[in-house]
C-alpha cells in the first residue's frame, strides 16, 4: 500500500489545521474539568442542600498541596499529537518517521506532566477542636484565611466538609 505524499506548502498547511484543531480541543475539554477544593466554592448539586452548622475553635492550620486524583488525559494527547507534528517536520523517510514517534512519546510525557501540575492546588489542613470537645480535621483549598484560636463554622452534609470564619 503506497502511503499518500504532500508537497511542502500542502503538508505544512495540514500540520497547522491539526496543531490548530487539537489546541480549540484541548481547550474546550480543559474547561470541562472544574474541581473546587475551595471552602466558597458549591456545586450545583449542593446549592439549596439543608447543611449541619457546628461552632469550633481553630487549633492548628498546616499548608497542604491538594492534587486532583482524576488526569483528563488532555495533557498526554494534546502533548503527543504536538510533538508528533513538531517531529514529523524533522528528517526524511524512515528518519521523519522515527522523529515523528519520538516527538510523540516526549511530547505525551511532557503533556501529562504539566497537566499533572496544574491539577495541584494549594490547599490548607485545618485543626479544629468543637465546642462539643470533638476535634476534626479539614483539608481545603487556601482561599480563606484562616488562624489558630479563630472561631469558625464547621459546615458538612450533602457535601464537602467546609470550615469558615464567623
Amino acid at each position: 500500500m503506497a502511503i499518500p505524499t504532500f508537497s511542502y506548502p500542502a503538508s505544512r498547511t495540514l500540520r497547522l489545521f491539526v496543531v490548530a484543531g487539537l489546541s480549540a480541543s484541548m481547550l474546550a475539554l480543559a474547561g470541562c474539568a472544574n474541581q473546587s477544593a475551595s471552602g466558597s466554592v458549591y456545586n450545583y448539586g449542593q446549592a439549596q442542600q439543608e447543611q449541619i452548622v457546628r461552632y469550633g475553635t481553630v487549633v492548628s492550620v498546616r499548608p497542604v498541596v491538594i492534587q486532583s486524583s482524576q488526569s483528563s488525559g488532555v495533557g498526554a494527547v494534546g502533548g503527543a499529537a504536538l510533538g508528533g507534528v513538531a517531529g514529523s517536520a524533522i528528517g526524511g523517510g524512515r528518519g521523519q518517521i522515527l522523529t515523528t514517534i519520538g516527538g510523540a512519546l516526549l511530547g505525551g510525557l511532557a503533556g501529562n506532566a504539566v497537566e499533572n501540575q496544574a491539577n495541584k492546588t494549594q490547599g490548607l489542613e485545618v485543626t479544629v477542636r468543637l465546642d462539643n470537645g470533638e476535634t476534626r480535621v479539614i483539608a481545603q483549598a487556601s482561599d480563606i484565611q484562616l488562624s489558630a484560636g479563630q472561631r469558625v463554622q464547621v459546615i458538612s452534609g450533602g457535601g464537602p466538609t467546609r470550615v469558615v470564619p464567623m
